[in-house]
């Protein structure tokens, strides 16, 4: 039988340029708190550090797509906790969420090819929002973080 511990932790570092992102990240986080087991803290990308990482055990990355790429305050949070961070967070769970002005191809590849280099393991279908944020995908995200967030308190990750 499982038991969940009450001392698990979810990260959401995001960046957000015209609101999208930050609406979408607010979405995530509500879900997430649907599970109480799991203190969920949410953090824009220039304020989250290695010690945020370190203490999370589940993580979700939101970017708006830039000139199709991720963010660079996403990016840069990435840069500054990568070597630190090495060995230390193997096979955290992860999954992202994009706010696009195009098709976020770009920005969802750039995201996955660093995470790999943590090395990060993806445990959610990303979430594109193309345009306009819509009911549907607001839903979405909320689900995203209910579901990382219910996977880190039961350890299933």
């Amino acid at each position: 039988m499982l038991f969940m511990n009450p001392s698990r932790h979810l990260l959401i570092v995001y960046h957000s340029q015209t609101g999208h992102t930050h609406t979408m990240a607010r979405a995530v986080w509500r879900g997430a708190r649907r599970v109480p087991e799991v203190e969920t803290r949410l953090k824009r990308a220039l304020r989250a550090g290695l010690e945020d990482l370190l203490w999370a055990h589940g993580l979700l990355l939101g970017t708006p797509e830039n000139f199709g790429y991720m963010s660079g305050a996403l990016k840069n949070f990435l840069d500054r906790t990568y070597y630190p961070a090495q060995g230390r967070v193997n096979g955290l769970p992860y999954a992202v969420f994009i706010s696009a002005g195009n098709d976020g191809t770009g920005a969802l590849t750039s995201v996955e090819r660093i995470a790999r280099g943590y090395p990060l393991k993806p445990v959610g279908e990303p979430i594109i929002a193309r345009g306009e944020l819509t009911a549907e995908v607001l839903q979405r995200c909320e689900e995203l973080g209910e579901t990382l967030a219910s996977g880190v308190a039961w350890g299933i990750f």
